[in-house]
C-alpha cells in the first residue's frame, strides 16, 4: 500500500518556514511530504543549520509506496523572484510565495497531491510585492478563491480543543454587526459536517458561545443572544445538528463543560483563539474547514527574527501533517 503525498508550502523565504520544513527529513511521519520552494534556499539555510539534509528533486511518478529515507526531503523546486536573507522580507518574493500556493493547488487538482499543509506567510509584504489593485487577506480566502468555495471556516485544534471563528480578522468593533443568524447557521452547519466527514466524530457536539458578556446577561448587557443566536440555534437543533448554547465565554472553557464536546464555536478571533493557543501553541494546527479538500497549517507566524537561528520550533508543523493524515484518512472511510 502505498503512501498519501502532501505538499508542505514553505512559506515566507525569510521566515522560519525553510527551517520547520527542513526537520520533515527526520520526522519519520506515514506520508510523503514533499516541500515546495528555492531548492538552493532550502540547501543553504539547511548548511546555516548545520543540518544534513539530501534534498531529492520530487517525481510525481516514483512509486506511491516509496519513502524518503531519515534525511531526505523531496523538493518541488520553486524559485525565487529575488534574493533572500534570513529575516529580511522582500516584496520582490511576493510572486514566489503566491507561486507555493497556486503549484500546490494544481497539484491536488490533479491528483498529484492529497492534502496541503502550509508554513507561515507574511500578508504584509505580499500586498507590498502586488499591483496596486491586488489584496491577499490570507491564506484561507486565497485558497477559497482558487477552488471556488462560497464560505470555508478557520478552526485551531490543540491541547484537547478544537475551536472555531464566526468571524475571523475583522475589527472588535464591526463584529456583532457581523454576527447574524445566516452566517452562524452556515459556519455551524460546515463545522459539523467536516467534524464528521473530515474527523470522523459520527455525532458530533458543537458548544456554542455568547456574543456578550455573560451571553447578554438576559438582554441586558446586549441582544445578539436572543435576537440571533437563540433563533439559529433552535432552526439548527431541527435540523438534527446537536449544537447547544449560547454559553458564557469566561465559563465555557471548563473541563466540566467541555467533557462531552467535540468543538466550541467562538463569536470572533480574540474570544476563542487565546485560551486555545495558551493550551496549545507551538503543538496547535489551524484547518481550513469547508474547503474540497484537507488544507492544513501552523498555529504560528513567520518569526523573522529566529529564521537561521537553530531556535525555531517546528513542532506545530508536524502536528500539521499528523492531522492531515487523520483527516485524509477519515475523508477516505466515508467516502467524502
Amino acid at each position: 500500500m502505498g503512501f498519501p503525498v502532501f505538499a508542505v508550502t514553505s512559506g515566507e523565504p525569510a521566515g522560519i518556514g525553510p527551517d520547520i520544513c527542513l526537520d520533515l527529513a527526520f520526522a519519520g511521519l506515514p506520508c510523503r511530504t514533499v516541500v515546495l520552494g528555492d531548492k538552493e534556499l532550502l540547501g543553504e539555510r539547511a548548511r546555516q543549520l548545520g543540518k544534513k539534509i539530501k534534498l531529492l528533486d520530487f517525481d510525481p511518478e516514483r512509486p506511491s509506496a516509496y519513502s524518503a529515507a531519515a534525511g531526505e526531503l523531496e523538493v518541488l523546486h520553486i524559485p525565487l523572484r529575488a534574493p533572500c536573507e534570513a529575516g529580511q522580507l522582500n516584496p520582490a518574493n511576493a510572486a514566489y510565495v503566491l507561486e507555493l500556493l497556486d503549484t500546490a493547488y494544481r497539484g491536488i487538482a490533479d491528483g498529484i497531491f492529497e492534502a496541503m499543509i502550509t508554513a507561515p506567510l507574511h500578508k504584509g509584504v505580499i500586498n507590498d510585492g502586488l499591483p496596486e489593485d491586488g489584496f491577499f487577506s490570507g491564506h484561507t480566502e486565497y485558497l477559497a478563491e482558487k477552488s471556488g468555495t462560497e464560505q470555508v471556516v478557520m478552526m485551531l485544534a490543540g491541547g484537547g480543543l478544537r475551536v472555531a471563528l464566526v468571524t475571523t480578522h475583522l475589527p472588535l468593533k464591526d463584529v456583532a454587526a457581523a454576527v447574524n443568524r445566516p452566517l452562524v447557521e452556515s459556519v455551524v452547519r460546515i463545522l459539523y459536517a467536516d467534524l464528521r466527514d473530515k474527523f470522523g466524530i459520527a455525532k458530533p457536539v458543537i458548544l456554542m458561545a455568547g456574543l456578550n458578556p455573560h451571553a447578554g446577561e438576559g438582554g441586558h448587557l446586549g441582544h445578539e443572544e436572543i435576537d440571533v443566536l437563540m433563533p439559529a440555534l433552535a432552526g439548527l437543533r431541527e435540523e438534527g445538528i446537536d449544537v447547544r448554547g449560547p454559553y458564557p465565554a469566561d465559563t465555557l472553557f471548563q473541563p466540566f463543560m467541555l467533557k462531552d464536546a467535540d468543538a466550541v464555536l467562538a463569536m470572533y478571533h480574540d474570544q476563542g483563539l487565546p485560551v486555545l493557543k495558551y493550551a496549545s501553541f507551538g503543538k496547535g494546527v489551524n484547518v481550513t474547514l469547508g474547503l474540497p479538500f484537507v488544507r492544513t497549517s501552523v498555529d504560528h507566524g513567520t518569526a523573522l527574527d529566529l529564521a537561521a537561528t537553530g531556535r525555531a520550533d517546528s513542532g506545530s508543523l508536524k502536528v500539521a501533517v499528523e492531522t492531515a493524515l487523520a483527516m485524509t484518512a477519515n475523508r477516505s472511510h466515508t467516502g467524502a
